[in-house]
């Protein structure tokens, strides 16, 4: 709790006490004004400053009306003034209990996404020296001890250690780093220190970027909050007329004034909207933070809205579905066993900075072995050619295998086909490709369960685009297409009542993302154009998410549905129970306090 809020404890406690008090003493009526004033003097104040700016029909009008209303009945017929001041004692309550309720959500987001670093070390004349994150320029080398965050983006250039990536992620395992590699801001050093070269700004830097995505979500209102202020705004003053007639007509006919007055006073109470103006936004705020401890960030409340209506899943393939990047996925001899063509093939393409050179010397890494090279040729758009223990080999295209005269085949798997030849005599060929992401099958057969289609679009060839989707599962897929055809297909798949949401990592992805109804960002690997363009963000680049992503926003849409009836369906059961003068003044304070605490309980679940 904060101060206020303990103020806020204390004075129901004391009001409290000062009614057991009055009540145990018998004393005058007048003497439960003073309970009545510590208890709600901040409500009735409210009531007046509405009055004044001429926003009249809020919770505090209504409940100010109710209970000076029931004290005047206390005065001049009942002489109980109990339940005047309990009203007030039960409102405050509930209001206290939605404040430490709201304020618990908030600190769950803050404390997961305190990740603005304070510092950043540079080193000054041997010295490391402390400067503000925002004075450090692009391609600055910065040095992170550990214990530390990482306060901007960069690649490490020397050092090697474990990041704990929790606060963006959801992940709780460390991810080891080391020099070559990439850090993002936010994360925090676990072990060895780390010099790194920053790549961005810290403006532009990850970090930066979700703290924005974050304040900006609470903007972004959903339909169903919209619909609740609306409904607000129409509900309060009807009811006050309603009450108002409650109490003026049915005396001409039968029974007294202080009677129908007195109902009229329940029927307030119990009209008070509190459990929706209360719940609903807290739900979705809730839902959103819930969200985010699995490293899922949503724009807003209508995104998560529009999630839970999702009927379809467009995937981009490569960095979406795969990894993005070259491996080694077979090796097909023909005179030599795999390792010995594997290993050849390695040697030959050391000094290449080809990506496919890339790809075999992280397949075959052990570089320390006898093999002595010499020679080694890079034949521009053929291969590269190199004398390996004196033997001629060729690693390269068919090109390359036409040139040396070796009788090559065609391999019938999809993916980057390298060649190789020893001598004239062909040896063999390596299949390098992009790899399916581990999670990719899981995430898409995951999503045929919760009967939401899946899609690929793809500018990749269509022999590799269908080995993919025929590995995941995905039918229907379309290759081979540039960003306005990305764009063009998407709005086929979006004729009708269908809501499709597209999932991407790149540049060319931009322009598809905004066009959807839920663009779906990678955010650890994915371009910044792709994150800026999307309405949700996945920190860890997992396809599974996606699923996640749509489960946890239509559990928070059942429980704004739950909420909305259950508050509405009480209120308009009591509303009649009161008008023919079955319910009392407890009722009415169930009815308003009772059923706000169990919505607003109702609504914390969307953040576990």
């Amino acid at each position: 709790m904060n101060r206020e809020q303990f103020i806020t404890l204390a004075r129901i406690i004391t009001a409290g006490v000062l009614l057991v008090v009055l009540k145990v003493s018998k004393a005058p009526g007048l003497f439960y004004l003073l309970p009545y004033l510590v208890a709600g003097y901040d409500v009735l104040w409210e009531a007046v400053e509405g009055i004044r700016e001429r926003e009249i029909f809020d919770e505090n009008f209504l409940m100010a009306v109710a209970t000076v209303g029931a004290l005047c009945l206390g005065y001049f017929y009942t002489g109980d003034y109990l339940e005047a001041v309990a009203v007030m004692m039960f409102y405050q309550v509930g209001e206290l209990f939605q404040d430490v309720a709201t304020d618990a959500s908030r600190k769950n987001i803050k404390s997961l996404m305190d990740i603005r670093p304070d510092y950043a070390n540079i080193e000054r004349d041997g010295k490391l020296e402390r400067v503000a994150p925002d004075e450090v320029q692009t391609g600055t080398v910065i040095t992170i001890r550990p214990g530390e965050k990482i306060p901007i983006d960069g690649v490490i250039v020397s050092g090697h250690s474990s990041l704990d990536t929790s606060a963006l992620t959801g992940e709780s395992l460390p991810r080891d780093v080391e020099e070559g590699g990439e850090v993002i801001s936010g994360c925090v050093n676990l072990s060895g220190v780390l010099r790194v070269k920053t790549t961005r700004e810290f403006s532009e830097s990850t970090a930066s970027k979700i703290l924005e995505l974050i304040e900006g979500a609470a903007s972004r209102k959903s339909k169903s909050e919209k619909f609740i202020t609306k409904f607000a705004r129409v509900y309060t003053p009807a009811v006050c007329i309603a009450a108002l007639a409650l109490a003026l007509i049915p005396p001409m006919f039968a029974g007294s004034f202080a009677t129908w007055l007195y109902r009229a006073l329940i029927f307030l109470v119990i009209s008070c909207p509190c459990a929706l103006v209360a719940s609903i936004p807290l739900a979705f705020f809730a839902g959103i933070g819930g969200a985010s401890r699995k490293g899922i960030l949503i724009k807003g409340s209508n995104f998560l809205e529009a999630l839970s209506k999702v009927s379809c899943v467009v995937f981009d393939k490569t960095g979406t579905l795969t990894k993005g990047v070259f491996e080694v996925s077979a090796v097909h001899p023909d005179i030599r066993s795999e390792d010995d063509l594997l290993h050849l093939a390695a040697h030959v393409e050391r000094y290449s900075t080809h990506p496919a050179a890339n790809a075999l010397r992280k397949a075959y890494p052990n570089e320390a072995d006898t093999c002595k090279i010499e020679k080694s040729e890079e034949i521009s758009g053929h291969g590269v050619r190199a004398i390996v223990n004196g033997e001629v080999v060729s690693v390269g295209n068919s090109k390359l295998m036409d040139m040396t005269g070796a009788a090559w085949h065609p391999c019938t798997k999809a993916g980057t086909i390298i060649h190789v030849a020893i001598g004239e005599t062909y040896a063999g060929h390596l299949v390098i490709s992009d790899v399916v992401k581990s999670s990719s099958v899981e995430a898409v057969k995951t999503l045929k369960d919760m009967n939401i289609d899946s899609v690929m679009l793809t500018g990749d060839s269509e022999a590799a685009a269908h080995e993919v989707a025929d590995e995941l599962g995905i039918a229907t897929c379309h290759s081979e297409l540039l960003p306005a055809d990305k764009v063009q297909r998407l709005e086929e798949i979006m004729t009708g009542s269908k809501v499709v949401a597209f999932v991407g990592d790149g540049i060319n992805d931009a322009p598809v993302l905004s066009r959807a109804d839920v663009g779906i960002a990678m955010g650890a690997l994915g371009s910044d154009a792709a994150i800026e363009a999307a309405d949700v963000v996945l920190m860890d680049d997992d396809p599974l998410r996606v699923p996640e992503a749509v489960k946890l926003s239509r559990r928070c849409m059942a429980i704004v549905r739950e909420n909305i009836y259950f508050s509405i369906g009480v209120k308009l059961i009591c509303l009649a129970l009161g008008a023919f003068g079955v319910a009392d003044m407890w009722l009415a304070v169930f009815a308003d306090v009772g059923v706000m605490v169990i919505a607003v309980l109702n609504s914390i679940r969307a953040l576990l």
